[in-house]
């Protein structure tokens, strides 16, 4: 399964496991994303140690894909690209809530990301879906001139019914 063709209609989107044979079209969509993005080895290393790594899909081709850590009760969202051609459709959000009920219902209470304060969007879309700001890691991204500081945002895991569960 190839990156998507630009206009490919994307109304039987869904969701799935990535795999081995995915990492030719997710580096692709990675390379068109990101100015540093990560190689094929990271993304590898991530399926080989068993990390929930998913795609968004449709006949086209891959949409987008996610990548998590989940140890004890906190998960960590590690990688959420969308190809930049189907940007702005509501796919970033799709996904987004996709992983953060897989990473619930592997046991996970809280999750913790970061991002760029150079991707508004992104920023917005994860506030929008209940993140805040806890943090800074300064100097964390590579960039054009010398580093950028990361955002460290962090989503506490409510049950589907919307109540916290009770500790023991």
């Amino acid at each position: 399964m190839g990156a998507r063709p630009a206009g490919v209609p994307t109304s039987r989107a869904g969701l799935r496991p990535m795999r081995e044979q995915d990492l030719d079209a997710v580096i692709a969509i990675e390379h068109s994303a990101y100015p540093f993005p990560w190689t094929q080895g990271i993304f590898r290393d991530c399926l080989r140690v068993g990390y929930p790594a998913w795609v968004l899909h449709d006949d086209g081709g891959i949409i987008g894909y996610g990548v998590l850590s989940i140890a004890a009760d906190e998960a960590h969202l590690l990688n959420i690209c969308i190809d930049p051609r189907m940007q702005g459709r509501g796919y970033g959000r799709r996904l987004l809530r996709s992983l953060l009920r897989i990473a619930r219902e592997e046991g996970a209470q809280r999750i913790f990301l970061e991002v760029r304060p150079s991707n508004p969007q992104a920023v917005a879309l994860y506030q929008d879906e209940g993140f805040n700001e806890i943090g800074r890691r300064p100097r964390y991204y590579p960039a054009y001139r010398g580093r950028e500081d990361a955002i460290v945002m962090a989503l506490e895991l409510l049950p589907e019914g919307g109540w916290p569960t009770p500790r023991p």
